[in-house]
């Protein structure tokens, strides 16, 4: 994805420029809450991840040291009751909730880009029988389904938190989506059978 801002931490109106993901952490955190980087992950695993990627922990910790490098974040180390070791967490600053917001208001509506792994096969049906079709798109219409069905069960645990207002509605997006993949799988096998019909 495109990144936003300028090259450089400069000072003023100019910003370093960050790629989409940074966006997404820093989202996390503008949240308000004090998070880990574990924590980090179960929030982008609980919402993000229906609509744009499910990050590494890698990902998150790298994105985290140029979120700080940048001035946008700050963490400490707490001790945990349980008498582990001491743990990281993070927290954002006002310059970096001001980038975000701006970022929200101003990025470019970039449109998304489908690479669907299913429809290239779809796409090669000449090369496979019919019940290999039916075997991949049967799989596909499971895992939506499985999908809308996550999905479905976050928007019951987000609702009540009027924190989690707009999470909560791209929760129910990510359910319509996923209903309508699974019914796209419907509709291509129906596809698959009308083409078939009547031959040896």
């Amino acid at each position: 994805m495109a990144e936003y801002g300028t090259s450089g931490a400069d000072s003023g109106d100019e910003r370093p420029a960050l790629p989409a993901t940074s966006w997404a952490v820093l989202g996390l955190l503008s949240f308000g809450e004090e998070l880990s980087g574990y924590d980090l992950k179960k929030w982008a695993d609980w919402s993000l991840r229906f609509f744009y990627w499910s990050p590494s922990f890698s990902q998150i910790y790298g994105e985290l040291k140029r979120l700080e490098k940048a001035g946008y974040a700050t963490s400490r180390m707490v001790a945990q009751e349980t008498g582990n070791r001491d743990k990281r967490v993070y927290r954002i600053t006002d310059a970096g909730l001001e980038a975000v917001r701006t970022w929200a208001r101003e990025a470019p509506v970039e449109p998304p880009v489908l690479k669907h792994g299913v429809m290239l096969r779809m796409w090669l049906g000449h090369l496979l029988e019919p019940e290999q079709m039916r075997e991949v798109l049967g799989r596909h219409r499971a895992y939506a389904e499985s999908m809308r069905r996550r999905a479905a069960a976050d928007v019951e645990g987000a609702r009540g938190e009027e924190a989690w207002a707009y999470p909560e509605l791209t929760l129910k997006w990510a359910e319509r989506h996923y209903a309508a993949e699974r019914d796209l799988a419907d509709a291509m096998l129906a596809d698959i059978e009308e083409l078939h019909r009547g031959q040896p």
